[in-house]
C-alpha cells in the first residue's frame, strides 16, 4: 500500500457515518418487576447499562456486563439477546442499543446491589404495566419489547425507535 492509498483510505475512513452504541440487561424479581436505575447525569430512569467501548475491542455484550458491574455491583453472566433498537435522533448521531436478558435475581442479589455514586441516586423494581410512566418514549417500547421476546425464545426483536420492524 502507497502512502497515497494510505492517505485515501483514511480520508475514506473520516467520512463514513459514526454510530453511538450502548448495550442494557433487563433483570427481574421473582415477581417479574424489572430493576431501573436513576442516573444523576440527567432526568428520568434507565436500565442498568450504558456505553460500548469500541477502543478496547468490547462487544454489545460484554460492554452490558461491564456496565453493569460498574453501575450496580454485579457481575453476571447474560443471556441472550433480546432487542436491538436504531435510533434516530435530530441532534446526536444515530445509536444501536442492545437489550439482555440479565435474568432473575433473587432477595442476595438485591441486597449485594452498590450504587455507582458517580453515576446513579437510586433503583427501584417496577412493575410491566408501570415502566413507561419511568421510561417513555422509545425507551419504554424498547423494553416493553424486549421482555415480549422473553415469552418467545426464537425472538429478538429488532426496532427502530422503541417501534417494532420486520
Amino acid at each position: 500500500m502507497t502512502a497515497s492509498d494510505t492517505t485515501d483510505f483514511a480520508a475514506y475512513l473520516a467520512s463514513l457515518p459514526r454510530v453511538l452504541a450502548g448495550a442494557a440487561a433487563i433483570f427481574r424479581d421473582a415477581d417479574g418487576r424489572v430493576l431501573l436505575v436513576e442516573p444523576n447525569y440527567r432526568a428520568g430512569w434507565a436500565l442498568p447499562g450504558g456505553t460500548i467501548e469500541s477502543d478496547g475491542g468490547e462487544t454489545p455484550r460484554q460492554g452490558a456486563r461491564r456496565e453493569t458491574l460498574e453501575e450496580i455491583g454485579l457481575d453476571r453472566e447474560l443471556g441472550r439477546l433480546l432487542a436491538v433498537d436504531w435510533v434516530l435522533d435530530p441532534v446526536l448521531p444515530p445509536r444501536v442499543a442492545y437489550v439482555y436478558d440479565g435474568g432473575v435475581l433473587g432477595e442476595a442479589d438485591f441486597e449485594a446491589i452498590r450504587l455507582q455514586e458517580a453515576e446513579l441516586l437510586s433503583w427501584r423494581l417496577v412493575r410491566p404495566e408501570e415502566l413507561t410512566d419511568y421510561l417513555p418514549g422509545q425507551l419504554g417500547r424498547r423494553v416493553l419489547t424486549a421482555l415480549d421476546a422473553l415469552a418467545d425464545p426464537s425472538l429478538t426483536a429488532e426496532l427502530e425507535n422503541g417501534h417494532r420492524v420486520g
